[in-house]
């Protein structure tokens, strides 16, 4: 099967319009996959984003207790029955529909963990019931990923957590890449004037998804002392506490909201440091994004960020809930802003989704 790109069905229950590190993995796998004659539609909850090539929505309903998500009917359209390879970005909903068309096809099924979704539990119920809710998602993707015949994580740090779940599968990293075409230096004087940024003073920033499991409030914790405007890009359900908590500490923070696409270049390149306290992370593509705009981060030393964030050469790191140590990592990545930033912007290329889509076709190709 060398030189022929197997088609792969991609079923996910995150997508366009809605934006986070799943959305933008999938999408532009499908977009570079598509860029090389290859067939990779995308199967996934139906919402505002208006279908293109090889996008296929299906029903969906809003979900209750996660604000801008969608649960999808698990179904395969006709247009995806006849994939080589299914490749699922998500064992709920569309991931069950994923798995029942590998398994009536006899087809492999590929799975990437994108999410550890017991992280997620405080969000759909109250505190008594998390630790239920923990385990019996660890259960569940036990089961799931145990009928998968391949299990891809986007880091090492990754791979060891599903590996604890005890499964058969294989498992293997494979970073998900990020788009170096579209990220890359930019000169965000506009940027700054839009936004009404200064553009002589440091900045210091974040952009993503304001959920809580972040620990974004550790940045505000760690700018008390810090001659930096803060600058959030994004939105979500901690937003609100974070502005009040802004002004508590008598910060100055800005929160420009939602930042378009086409917008997060200039942003990344108007920032002298990343900063990124969320331990969370199953390989932290912002941080990857950042880099190839040249922008150094300073990053909690747990999660994949251990990994993405290459201490002393692309950002430094700091022990989790050490908010002076966190102050501390800010300042030597602002210190040695010039020097990291060579570094980031040599190492581009080996971080780019074309690179991901290199290994990701010939993996297909030995599973069939």
């Amino acid at each position: 099967m060398s030189g022929h790109l197997p088609t792969v069905a991609a079923f996910t229950d995150s997508y366009l319009p809605t934006v986070n590190g799943v959305t933008y993995t999938v999408s532009s796998w499908h977009e570079e996959y598509q860029s090389r004659d290859g067939r990779m539609p995308v199967v996934y909850p139906k919402s505002s984003h208006t279908p293109g090539d090889g996008e296929h929505p299906v029903s969906s309903l809003p979900f209750p207790f996660y604000d801008g998500y969608r649960m999808a009917l698990p179904s395969a359209p006709k247009a995806v029955r006849d994939a080589d390879v299914v490749h699922a970005h998500t064992p709920f909903g569309l991931g069950l529909a994923g798995l029942r068309l590998a398994r009536r096809s006899d087809t492999p099924l590929v799975a990437t963990y994108h999410t550890p979704t017991a992280e997620y539990a405080e969000y759909v119920g109250p505190t008594a019931v998390t630790g239920v809710v923990r385990r019996a998602s660890e259960r569940y993707e036990r089961w799931f990923l145990g009928h998968a015949d391949l299990v891809l994580c986007p880091s090492e740090r990754t791979c060891r957590n599903v590996r604890s779940l005890g499964i058969d599968t294989p498992v293997e990293v494979m970073p998900n890449g990020v788009d170096t075409e579209h990220f890359r230096p930019t000169d965000p004087s506009a940027f700054l004037a839009r936004h009404g940024l200064p553009a002589d003073e440091p900045l210091v920033g974040y952009t993503g998804r304001h959920g809580h499991e972040k620990q974004l409030s550790d940045l505000l914790a760690a700018a008390e002392d810090l001659d930096a405007t803060v600058v959030f890009g994004g939105d979500g359900p901690a937003r609100d506490d974070l502005e009040r908590e802004a002004r508590e500490r008598d910060v100055d923070a800005r929160f420009l909201g939602f930042l378009d696409r086409e917008e997060l270049p200039a942003f990344y390149s108007a920032l002298d440091a990343f900063a990124f306290p969320s331990p969370v992370e199953t390989e932290g593509l912002v941080a990857l994004e950042a880099n190839a705009c040249g922008t150094p981060v300073a990053g909690v030393d747990a999660g994949a960020l251990s990994e993405t964030v290459l201490d002393g050469e692309t950002g430094y790191h700091y022990d989790e809930g050490d908010i002076p140590g966190f102050r501390r990592a800010i300042r030597r990545t602002l210190d040695d802003r010039d020097r990291l930033a060579e570094n980031c912007l040599a190492r581009r290329e080996d971080a780019g989704v074309g690179r991901a889509i290199d290994r990701l076709a010939a993996r297909y190709r030995e599973l069939l």
